[in-house]
């Protein structure tokens, strides 16, 4: 008896040990376990960066968009291991207009802050105007989201607590909505820095040399205000920096990184942070289409006051991008980590990689952690919708790396009455593929379906690949170089059966391609069929 006690006391041991280790990709990792790291160091789509160090840990947030949960929040202590630890923002607001699918909107570049112990986040919804969310602890709670300023249009916000105690708010417009940019503004906040109480001032305009100047983040030193913000457009933009001894300027201008000779297109947009040691470094973005907007880790000096990021090799004070450079010098050495992309389901929540692609309801998805499997029941689809672009309960994760495979283990169980209860994996973006199962009459059909520009409405086509019995199924997405998605399914997890389709991942709205798993139907019920899945797994 005694044994048997000790015994099961070493298993509860064991499975704590193993859920307290660090995930590893098995698909992209940026520590290359010799002092060195390769960039991206987050080879996934973490768009419009932003990052603070506090005491000797590194946060990062970035826009969320539509999704839901919204404003990830990552971890770092070297800057080059990343975990994704919360996310600040449980639900969209207005939480009725996001419970259905927004595609492009919502959250947009967000600043992280941290001031007199407490966590700030200031994020634009370019519909609505600009938010705040506060927090004590990095991981939540946060506040309800507080409208600092109401408007369409307003984007890009960073606040500055000045040494006078008076606190600003930069930021950009969208010319989609407001009409104008290419302008960079100031507006002066109240002493809680929760509502803006003034017009502002014009201190930058990039018509002319800087067009879409945006993104701009707001820092002091040496005497000086500095606005760092990216310019050029997305993909082929350059980091420019503001510089002036008065907050309301006039500001002098310098490139201080762009491509240069490197295949890192349009680097720019994100945050200076320093080390606990003394080191500069900045964190940015890179547009790989279909990949989405990838973060990589520059080093960054200042010379005569002016910052200068990557490597400068003309010594004209304008830097370009590193591919392979020494780790930053925290003072130690830490484990490698990376943000979890595979998944058991043998937690009580849904791991923190996944997103929905709306305001979730509470029906989608149970987790059943005593058989540790995932149940999503299936929804009635918007009746509007012509394809899966306009659904809702997408439950999404973004891509990890440049090529990797994802498997997952699952069981479909229609409702047999109804008959057009689907459920499946799918590669989602402006066009979108994937493997479906369907109750055909008395069968499980198998399916191979492929919508291009679902964003437009046009309807999916369908090819029956075989006639599954409702027993557990292996589907998978193999993603090569240039986002080449090659499908297949198993019934025992060793030999694969290729759909005979290849398909070419693009981009959402503003965001890379995602991949994951739906359950759907068309008409409503008093009891919906349900999608089982075991495991989800990312490999090369």
């Amino acid at each position: 008896m005694k044994r048997n006690i000790i015994l099961v006391f070493l298993f509860f041991v064991i499975v704590e040990i193993q859920a307290q280790q660090p995930y590893i990709s098995k698909a992209w990792v940026a520590d290359q376990k010799n002092g060195t790291y390769k960039n991206p160091v987050l080879h996934a789509d973490y768009s419009d960066p932003d990052a603070i160090r506090v005491g000797d840990d590194f946060y990062m947030t970035a826009s969320s968009f539509n999704a839901a949960p919204g404003l990830p929040i990552l971890h770092s202590k070297d800057l080059v291991n990343w975990n994704l630890i919360a996310y600040a923002l449980p639900q969209q607001i207005p939480i009725d207009h996001f419970s259905t699918v927004q595609h492009g909107n919502g959250v947009w570049a967000p600043s992280i802050r941290y001031h007199k112990g407490e966590f700030y986040i200031y994020y634009p919804d370019p519909d609505f105007g600009i938010y705040l969310t506060k927090a004590k602890d990095i991981k939540g709670p946060w506040s309800t989201p507080v409208l600092v300023e109401a408007g369409k249009g307003l984007i890009d916000p960073c606040p500055l607590w000045d040494k006078d105690g008076k606190v600003y708010l930069v930021h950009a417009y969208a010319g989609s909505r407001a009409g104008i940019k290419s302008i960079i503004v100031v507006k002066p906040m109240n002493s809680e820095g929760t509502k803006t109480t003034g017009a502002g001032k014009l201190l930058y305009d990039g018509h002319e040399t800087d067009p879409t100047i945006e993104g701009p983040k707001f820092y002091q030193r040496n005497g000086y205000y500095y606005i760092f913000a990216p310019a050029g457009g997305v993909s082929t933009g350059w980091q420019l920096v503001l510089r002036s001894s008065n907050i309301y300027g006039p500001y002098e201008r310098k490139v201080v990184m762009d491509q240069g000779t490197t295949t890192v297109n349009g680097p720019h947009q994100g945050a200076w942070v320093n080390t606990s040691t003394g080191e500069d470094w900045f964190l940015h973005f890179q547009d790989k289409d279909a990949y989405g907007r990838v973060v990589h880790l520059q080093p960054m000096q200042w010379k005569n006051d002016w910052p200068v990021i990557g490597v400068d090799k003309d010594g004209d004070g304008k830097g370009e991008p590193v591919l392979v450079y020494k780790k930053p010098n925290v003072g130690k050495t830490y484990a490698i980590h990376t943000p979890a992309e595979s998944d058991e389901f043998n937690e009580n929540t849904l791991a923190l990689q996944w997103q929905w692609q709306a305001n979730p309801k509470a029906t989608w998805h149970f987790m059943q952690p005593a058989n540790g499997t995932l149940r999503l029941f299936s929804d009635k689809q918007p009746d509007a919708a012509k394809n899966l672009w306009e659904l809702p309960n997408l439950l999404l994760q973004k891509f990890p790396a440049e090529n990797f495979t994802a498997t997952v283990k699952l069981k479909f169980s229609p409702n047999t009455k109804i008959e057009n209860e689907r459920a499946g994996l799918v590669v989602m973006g402006l066009s979108y593929a994937g493997l479906v199962l369907k109750q055909n009459t008395e069968a499980l059909v198998l399916t191979y379906v492929e919508t291009k520009a679902a964003d437009k409405g046009t309807a999916e086509t369908e090819k029956q690949i075989a006639v599954i019995s409702k027993d557990w199924l292996y589907l998978r997405v193999k993603v090569e170089k240039g986002a080449v998605c090659n499908f297949s399914y198993s019934t025992n997890n060793i030999n694969f059966i290729d759909a005979g389709v290849s398909f070419t991942a693009m981009p959402g709205k503003w965001v890379g391609a995602k991949l994951g798993l739906f359950c759907t139907r068309t008409t409503s019920t008093n009891d919906a069929g349900f999608l089982n899945i075991d495991w989800w797994r990312i490999t090369e």
